[in-house]
């Protein structure tokens, strides 16, 4: 069985076969958590895919905010990804240094949110790319400009008090992407939060859960409809995903997306913002 949406995901094959082609260009967005004590972008400049950019989750977003890495305005989008050479006729192909697709995901999911549709997320990663001795480089690529026009889609984003009012009216259905321990309340956030717990009348997919331990890729169709089966995620109900920053929601709605579920929403804010609140209602267990 096929995914529903193949086309968000790309092999390591076909990009080796796609490198020079005019239109597609290779993005990095790899992001790595506090606590794991990784350098993204210096992990870019000493190794990556030929031809790819670099795009900086932290630094593509909204700064007016104390929130991490908050989807910026459609302004503020347009203007970086343009002068990283990344434009509307352009085929996209994001990657990550975990092979988690965590911090390649929720640049998909920008790319879709500000009306960018040819877009794919690598499987695998850079580490399946490394694993199997493909080509890479420690060169910036030529800076080259290319226009961008953002047209946001409301449908995939959402915020604090749309969540809040979806408590009372259970319109849709939330998914938190969270390890469980977090989820129930049982362990601290990495990034540190007032409260633990969850959203009241979410369910738990754990992102982790989404991804072959062996090879980094995102599940074979049966097996992630297995797992959303297991939570009780209606295919056909809206779905909005939550996490502990907005990131790892973003690998839960990739998901979603291969296997058709259209227009999954990210509630952007996440633990970060609701954990940190004394106004929001908080479930444990």
């Amino acid at each position: 069985m096929t995914y529903a949406n193949p086309d968000a995901l790309v092999s390591t094959e076909w990009l080796a076969n796609h490198l020079s082609a005019p239109d597609v260009r290779v993005v990095d967005a790899s992001w790595y958590s506090p606590g794991q004590n990784r350098n993204a972008r210096e992990e870019y400049d000493a190794e990556h895919i030929p031809g790819a950019v670099f795009f900086d989750i932290e630094e593509i977003a909204d700064s007016d905010t104390a929130l991490p890495h908050m989807l910026p305005s459609a302004e503020k989008f347009s203007s970086k990804v343009r002068k990283l050479g990344l434009g509307n006729g352009n085929k996209i192909v994001i990657y990550d240094g975990t092979g988690f697709a965590s911090a390649a995901a929720r640049a998909w999911w920008m790319f879709r949110t500000f009306g960018h549709r040819d877009v794919s997320v690598l499987d695998g990663g850079f580490p399946k790319w490394l694993r199997e001795g493909r080509t890479v480089e420690d060169l910036p690529p030529v800076p080259r400009t290319r226009h961008f026009i953002a047209h946001y889609n409301h449908l995939l984003v959402r915020d604090l008090e749309h969540v809040k009012a979806n408590i009372a009216s259970g319109r849709e259905q939330v998914i938190d992407a969270r390890a469980a321990p977090r989820f129930r309340g049982e362990a601290d956030e990495p990034r540190p939060t007032k409260h633990r717990g969850h959203i009241p009348g979410s369910v738990n997919v754990p992102f982790a859960d989404l991804i072959d331990d062996k090879t980094r890729c995102l599940l074979p169709v049966d097996q992630l409809k297995t797992r959303f089966d297991a939570a009780g995620i209606d295919p056909k109900r809206p779905v909005t995903i939550s996490c502990g920053s907005g990131v790892t929601a973003c690998t839960v709605a990739l998901a979603l997306d291969l296997l058709g579920v259209q227009d999954v929403a990210v509630y952007d804010g996440s633990w970060a913002e609701w954990g940190n609140r004394d106004d929001t209602p908080i479930d444990k267990g």
